[in-house]
């Protein structure tokens, strides 16, 4: 099974938070089967706007958002 991960990004209030100012406005960059294109992709998508301290890329892991751990 894939283990799916999310990279997107946007302007944020502070840099040290993940306040994104305007959902409509988001950088979706893609869905991604593995971790480590996953992060090919995050490092690519923030270089490109380094120099913008009001942009912030992340990685979603949604493969532990779709199988939570068990109870117990």
């Amino acid at each position: 099974m894939s283990k799916l991960h999310l990279v997107f990004g946007g302007r944020v209030a502070d840099p040290r938070t993940l306040d994104f100012t305007d959902l409509a406005s988001l950088d979706i960059v893609g869905l991604f089967p593995d971790y480590a294109s996953a992060e090919k992709a995050w490092r690519g998508a923030a270089q490109r706007t380094v120099d913008d301290a009001e942009m912030k890329y992340v990685v979603v892991h949604l493969h532990r958002l779709l199988e939570p751990p068990l109870e117990g």
